[in-house]
């Protein structure tokens, strides 16, 4: 069956993350003098200090999950991932040039080899978003063969803040409403050309966001097609383009989006944590 050259390219570009793991993935688990190890959820957490501050971030991880198979209908992540987290930029970088010296220098990275997905990342003044983004990959990734590139960032950067921020405390809203102003309306169609991070910019960013809370909290039928879309992707049935189906269910995908946008921009309710469109997940 053909599968869009999209889409393609988002599963090379997966691939290769795979690739820069397979030479040193197990030998991370193997590693000794982690300072402290935690187990949350399905994250089993080690850290070269000690994590008695960090309680609340451990749980919000255990919660990431069960907020992800509420809103996206996907089953848990069946497997561990391993989370790994250090105190400064320095040992970080030593760290990932060691064992994974052919990765491009990120502040954060998930990466899946043939073992358990893997994130890493350190103490910098974003080490909270850090952690929940790179976990929302490693999440994702758990139980999905593969998530387009804008999609995957999109979910992350949904979910890189803690749960009563994400439909009204999002940075990127701003920005957008601002975009929208000028007539800069995003497209999706352009994001699903993207098959690289190379070719994720700031605005590439705000908009895979943009178009993931419009499905999140706009028609019920944008919703309906996510839902179905990634449920497509995990029973391996080729998906198509998002956008293309999104056309079918919305005369003005686009249109449709900038509506959304301005009216949540002058919305000051709060939305319980586990709803979506005022309908409970619970």
């Amino acid at each position: 069956m053909r599968i869009s050259q999209p889409w393609t390219r988002s599963i090379a570009a997966f691939t290769l993350l795979g690739l820069w793991a397979s030479a040193a993935g197990t030998q991370t688990t193997a590693a000794a003098g982690w300072t402290d190890t935690r187990v949350s959820g399905p994250f089993v957490c080690r850290a070269d200090f000690r994590l008695d501050g960090l309680d609340e971030l451990l749980s919000e991880l255990a919660q990431l999950q069960t907020d992800l198979v509420r809103y996206l209908r996907i089953p848990p992540a069946g497997e561990p991932i391993e989370l790994y987290l250090f105190r400064s930029k320095q040992t970080y970088a030593r760290y990932v040039r060691h064992y994974f010296p052919n990765v491009p220098y990120r502040r954060a990275l998930y990466i899946k080899g043939k073992g358990p997905g893997m994130v890493f990342t350190y103490r910098s003044v974003d080490f909270e978003v850090d952690v929940r983004h790179e976990c929302t990959h490693a999440l994702l990734h758990a139980v999905l063969p593969v998530v387009p590139l804008w999609l995957d960032e999109g979910l992350a950067g949904y979910f890189q803040l803690p749960a009563e921020d994400r439909a009204f405390g999002n940075p990127h809203l701003s920005s957008l409403r601002w975009n929208l102003r000028l007539g800069m309306v995003p497209r999706m169609e352009k994001l699903e050309n993207k098959g690289s991070l190379s070719e994720m910019g700031r605005a590439e960013y705000r908009y895979s966001w943009a178009w993931v809370h419009f499905m999140l909290h706009g028609p019920p039928e944008a919703y309906d097609e996510l839902i179905s879309y990634l449920g497509d992707i995990r029973r391996n049935v080729p998906p198509g383009l998002l956008s293309q189906r999104l056309a079918r269910r919305l005369s003005d995908p686009q249109l449709s989006l900038t509506a959304h946008f301005r009216g949540w921009a002058t919305t000051t309710r709060k939305l319980p944590p586990c709803t979506i469109r005022g309908r409970s997940l619970d």
